[in-house]
């Protein structure tokens, strides 16, 4: 397969915000609208992140999503990108713009907790790449979120995550405050982790537009490792265009991740969506018996819109002989906190049902090489038939959730994915998803699609009442 080996210039689409009568409205600007009141010196990006320090301060404990407020390190980042703008050295559209990480991203000097009871004092002394990289942007990291314990679920030490929407709902997991900090206005931005699920499903719960990308596309150095061959990183959002400015800057390796490579991220939001080739998993769409549910609402919107959409069978678990996901992250997970579970510490973490951590690590030791070997083998396999199809479309769409097992395939298959919100459940109204599936490193393809499908409707730019006021 062919990959793209050159980067061409990104063009941003010019934002001309200018700062809002009533200052709450800042919580849920665009970063190309934030940073363009920055670099306009309309607002500082200190005074900027002492709003969204203030906001953390005032909701964080209602939706138990902060770890640890890092305001010492956010306003010496602020300083220092207010400096560099006043003299000049313009790094670009992150430069002095908030952000969250998921507490699972080693920074020197602060806990990295991992959302888990026996790690809640932990500090590893190195800075996790995607850090690095943000550092590098310019942007001021103002907070560390919640993860569900060792990035499964919602549940962690501190709590449950609440979904920004109703608070007597989870926000999903496991980047449940990334996520959910997001939404509710606490941060422009934040970056979570996907083993399994972990940006789409609260990204999805929750109403943001996450992007999981290829597998490899950007370095873990620094990151807790969960499952070595599953692993990946991406930004969770408000909107498409956002998910592409931070991908821009976060995409690529340093050389500590073995299995992470650097390629380009080509970009080009305002590129047609005519002469595409647009798929939709039909055999997945057929599973969802009422046609009148939002997924639906996506196809006859785009078609509607003259955008030619070609029905696909899309891989499902008919395509492999036994549950492969099962075997490689239990066999993965239970090895990497092996030493966890022989020593009984894992007895500390909150969680102990017969579903969680615990006993997965426990039953972990139970899987016999020969089903991990045949696993991967499998799996193997499965990567060379979801290709062949994938690589015939520009994007392809599926549903977030209730049509099938598309979460699972294209996790293991390394295929990237953006999800974004597509309107609201008739019962719960909590918010629901579409997703957008790519070619491998190709995901300013499936963002552009993305964008095109926000531009015709405004669910990215609905916010929970309970935070749109400070």
């Amino acid at each position: 397969m062919k990959f793209d080996q050159k980067q061409r210039p990104i063009i941003w689409p010019k934002s001309m915000a200018k700062l809002p009568a009533n200052k709450s409205d800042l919580a849920f600007y665009s970063i190309d609208q934030l940073a363009y009141l920055i670099k306009s010196k309309q607002i500082t990006s200190l005074d900027l992140t002492r709003f969204f320090i203030e906001r953390i301060k005032k909701h964080g404990d209602a939706l138990q999503c902060v770890v640890s407020l890092q305001e010492e390190i956010a306003f010496k980042q602020a300083r220092q990108a207010d400096r560099e703008i006043a003299a000049g050295k313009y790094r670009g559209l992150l430069h002095g713009i908030p952000y969250g990480l998921k507490d699972l991203f080693a920074i020197k000097g602060t806990k990295t907790t991992w959302g888990a009871a026996p790690y809640k004092d932990q500090r590893i002394e190195e800075d996790a790449y995607v850090y690095q990289r943000l550092r590098d942007a310019g942007a001021v990291l103002v907070a560390k979120f919640s993860l569900g314990a060792l990035a499964m679920g919602d549940y962690w030490y501190g709590g449950r995550t609440k979904n920004p929407w109703n608070l007597s709902y989870g926000s999903s997991g496991s980047s449940a405050g990334s996520a959910s900090a997001t939404v509710a206005g606490l941060v422009p931005f934040a970056i979570g982790t996907e083993t399994w699920g972990s940006i789409v499903s609260p990204s999805t719960t929750c109403g943001a537009t996450g992007l999981r990308p290829t597998f490899g596309s950007v370095s873990r150095s620094g990151a807790m490792a969960l499952s070595y061959s599953l692993d990946k990183i991406g930004p969770i959002c408000r909107s498409a265009n956002d998910a592409a400015i931070v991908f821009s800057f976060i995409h690529g390796t340093d050389g500590q991740d073995l299995a992470a490579v650097n390629r380009p991220f080509n970009y080009d939001a305002n590129r047609s969506l005519k002469g595409m080739k647009i798929g939709y998993a039909k055999n997945y769409f057929d599973k969802i018996k009422d046609t009148t549910r939002n997924e639906w609402k996506v196809i006859s919107l785009l078609k509607k819109q003259g955008v030619q959409l070609i029905p696909v069978d899309f891989p499902d678990s008919t395509a492999y002989p036994f549950n492969i996901m099962d075997v490689v992250i239990g066999a993965e997970c239970g090895a990497q906190f092996d030493e966890l579970t022989r020593n009984n510490v894992d007895d500390l973490l909150t969680r102990q049902t017969k579903s969680d951590w615990p006993n997965q690590f426990r039953t972990s030791r139970f899987v016999p090489a020969v089903e991990y070997i045949n696993a991967q083998r499998h799996r193997y396999l499965l990567m060379q038939k979801v290709n062949a199809v994938v690589s015939q479309f520009d994007a392809i769409i599926c549903p977030s959730r209730g049509g099938g097992n598309q979460s699972a395939i294209t996790n293991l298959t390394g295929h990237p994915v953006v999800c974004v919100p597509n309107g609201f459940d008739s019962k719960t109204k909590l918010p629901t998803g579409i997703s957008f599936v790519g070619k491998l490193y190709d995901e300013g393809t499936i963002l552009r699609v993305a964008k095109f499908y926000q531009d015709l409707t405004n669910f990215d730019e609905a916010h929970p009442q309970q935070f749109k006021q400070d």
